[in-house]
C-alpha cells in the first residue's frame, strides 16, 4: 500500500510517509482529515456539516486499517447525537431553497460534478485501495461505475417529466409533476466506497432533495473526497451532509422524523433491520442486500470465454461484491471443465492492491477472513471437496494482511452451509446438474435473487433460462449483469427490500413524489349564477 499512500500524500500535501505507515507531519492535509499532534498517531476523519469539514467532539473512535497490513491509518468518529442533529438540521435548512432551485441549475451542478470526478478519478481510487484493499484497477472501476450514475443524473430534465392529458372533459385538464421528498439519507457498505454513495446522493439531489450520507466507517476517505468535489461543483451548503458511526447512527437515520427516505446497500441482517425500522417510522426504504449468484454453464458454451468469465466474476475484488458469481452450476458434460477452471484460478496473483500485476487484494478485516475460512472448512466437514484452497496463502511483505487466495469447492449440495450462506470472499462453490431444468430448479430454490448468468451458444436455451429463472438481473454470456444506469438495479426476492430500485427511472421515482393537478377553465369564462351542488362527473 505504500505506493497508494504516497501518491495520495503527494496530491493532498501529506508528508512524512514511512513505509506503509500513514503519518501526517506537516500541513496542508486533506480538508477532511485532522492531523494528529503526535507523529506516531493516525489522522482523524472529520464530519461534513453545513458545507464545512468539522472535527467531531466524540469520545468514541473507530480505527481505520489498511487491509493489506492491518496497520492503523486513520480514525473515524462515532458522531455524537448533537452532531447528527446538526447534520439533519443543515439538510432541513437547505431543503426549501434547493427544492426551489430550477432543474436546469441543479443539472449544471451535476454536470460540473461529473467533470471533477473524471479529473480526480485516480485520486479517489487510491484512497479506496488504501482503505478497502482492492486493486487500483478495480478501484478505478468502482469510481467509474459511480460516475456513470452521476452522468445519468444529468439527464434529469427528461427523467423528471410528468404526464398530462388535456381536455379530459370540456375545459378540464389533468397533469402530474414530480416533487422532491425533502431530506433523504443513505447508508453505504465498505465494498464499493465510491460507487454506492454515487448511486445515492447525486440521484436524490438532482431531484431537489438534500441528503445525509453515512459511509462505511471502514472506508470513509472516498466519500469525503467526493463531498469536497461536490462542494467545488457549486452545491449549496447543507445540500449534502456526512456523518460517521455504526449502530447509533443507523438508528438515528431510521428514527429521525425529518428524514423521508433511506437508501441502503449491505448485508441481509442490517438491510432487514433498516427496512423494518425505517418503514415502521413511515419512511421509504430501498435496501439492496445479500446474494448467491449462480453461473449456469451449458456444455455448448464457448469454453475459453466461459472459464475466463467465471474466474474473473468469482474472484475479482476478492469476491467482496454482492454481484460476485459465487456459485457455478456445471450442466452435463461441462462438468469435465472443472480441472481447467481450477488451473486458471491458480494463476491469479494475490497481492496488496497497489502492487503491479495484482489480480485480487485482501479481505476487509481479520474477522472477514476468519468467517470466509470457517465457511470453507464447513464445506469439507459436510462432504464437499476443496479443489483449490486459498486459506494458507502468504503474500511476501504483507504477512499480516487479510489475504485469502482463490478457493474452489466442488461436490457442493444445496443443503450445505457454504452454499446456503453468502461467503463474501474469493470462494467459488460448484454444483452439478444433468439438465437445464435441473439447473433452473436449483437457482429458483435459492432464496436470493440478485443476479445470475448463463453461458451458452444456443439462443433458445438462453431465452428459456432468462424467462424461467426467478432472479432480478440475468446475464447471457455476461457474468456480472449490473445494468447501466439508464436502467435500474433490479435485484429481487431476499436480495432486495422495498418496491422501487436504485438509479434509472426507478431511482427518480424513489426520490420524488407525484402531484396531480386537475384544472378547469371554462371557455365562456362565465360567472356562476348558482351553486354547483352536484358531484362533478369527468369524461362526459
Amino acid at each position: 500500500m505504500a505506493a497508494a499512500a504516497a501518491a495520495a500524500a503527494g496530491r493532498w500535501g501529506l508528508r512524512g510517509l514511512r513505509g506503509r505507515n500513514l503519518r501526517i507531519l506537516t500541513k496542508p492535509s486533506p480538508a477532511w482529515y485532522s492531523a494528529s499532534s503526535s507523529s506516531s498517531s493516525a489522522p482523524t476523519v472529520r464530519l461534513f456539516i453545513d458545507g464545512k469539514f468539522v472535527e467531531s467532539r466524540s469520545d468514541e473512535w473507530i480505527d481505520i486499517h489498511n487491509p493489506a497490513t492491518n496497520e492503523v491509518i486513520g480514525r473515524v468518529p462515532k458522531a455524537t447525537r448533537a452532531e447528527m442533529e446538526a447534520a439533519v438540521a443543515s439538510c432541513r435548512r437547505a431543503s426549501p431553497a434547493w427544492a426551489e432551485t430550477s432543474v436546469l441549475s441543479r443539472q449544471q451542478v451535476l454536470l460540473r460534478y461529473q467533470q471533477l470526478i473524471k479529473e480526480n478519478l485516480k485520486e479517489v481510487a487510491k484512497l479506496i485501495t488504501l482503505e478497502q484493499g482492492k486493486t487500483l484497477a478495480d478501484a478505478e472501476g468502482d469510481v467509474f461505475r459511480g460516475l456513470q450514475v452521476v452522468e445519468h443524473a444529468c439527464s434529469v430534465t427528461s427523467l423528471m417529466l410528468g404526464e398530462t392529458m388535456p381536455s379530459i372533459t370540456k375545459d378540464m385538464d389533468t397533469y402530474t409533476y414530480r416533487l422532491p421528498l425533502g431530506v433523504c439519507a443513505g447508508i453505504a457498505p465498505f465494498n464499493f466506497p465510491a460507487m454506492i454513495p454515487l448511486w445515492m446522493f447525486p440521484m436524490a439531489m438532482v431531484c431537489g432533495n438534500t441528503f445525509l450520507m453515512k459511509p462505511s466507517e471502514r472506508v470513509p476517505g472516498a466519500a469525503m473526497l467526493l463531498a469536497k468535489l461536490l462542494q467545488d461543483s457549486g452545491a449549496p451548503d447543507g445540500a449534502l451532509n456526512i456523518i460517521h458511526g455504526q449502530h447509533e447512527a443507523v438508528n438515528f437515520i431510521c428514527d429521525h422524523p425529518e428524514i423521508k427516505a433511506i437508501s441502503f446497500v449491505g448485508s441481509n441482517q442490517a438491510g432487514e433491520y433498516i427496512y423494518e425500522r425505517g418503514s415502521r417510522n413511515g419512511k421509504r426504504v430501498q435496501a439492496n442486500m445479500g446474494a448467491k449468484n449462480h453461473g449456469v454453464v451449458m456444455p455448448d458454451a464457448n469454453k475459453e470465454n466461459t472459464l475466463n468469465q467465471l474466474v474473473g466474476a468469482a474472484f475479482g475484488a476478492a469476491g467482496q461484491r454482492c454481484m460476485a458469481l459465487s456459485a457455478a452450476i456445471l450442466v452435463g458434460d461441462a462438468k469435465k471443465w472443472l480441472p481447467e477452471l481450477v488451473e486458471r484460478a491458480k494463476n491469479l496473483r494475490v497481492n496488496a492492491g497497489d502492487q503491479p500485476g495484482a489480480d485480487l487484494g485482501p479481505l476487509i478485516t481479520p474477522q472477514a477472513k476468519e468467517r470466509v475460512c470457517r465457511l470453507i472448512e464447513s464445506g469439507t466437514k459436510e462432504g464437499a471437496s476443496v479443489l483449490l484452497d486459498g486459506r494458507e496463502i502468504q503474500v511476501k511483505g504483507y504477512e499480516k494482511g487479510n489475504f485469502v487466495g482463490p478457493t474452489i469447492i466442488s461436490e457442493v449440495k444445496p443443503n450445505m452451509t457454504c452454499y446456503r450462506e453468502e461467503i463474501f470472499g474469493p470462494v467459488l462453490v460448484v454444483l452439478e446438474a444433468d439438465t437445464l431444468d435441473e439447473a433452473i430448479k436449483l437457482v429458483n430454490e435459492n432464496p436470493y435473487g440478485n443476479g445470475t448468468a448463463i453461458f451458452t451458444t444456443n439462443g433458445a436455451t438462453a431465452r428459456k433460462y432468462s424467462h424461467s429463472v426467478d432472479v432480478g438481473q440475468v446475464g447471457v454470456n455476461v457474468p456480472i449483469p449490473v445494468p447501466l444506469p439508464m436502467f435500474s438495479f433490479t435485484g429481487s426476492r431476499s436480495s432486495f427490500r422495498g418496491d422501487t430500485n436504485f438509479y434509472g427511472k426507478q431511482g427518480i421515482q424513489f426520490y420524488t413524489q407525484l402531484k396531480t393537478i386537475t384544472s378547469q377553465w371554462k371557455e365562456e369564462d362565465a360567472t356562476v349564477t348558482s351553486p354547483a351542488v352536484v358531484m362533478p362527473t369527468m369524461g362526459r
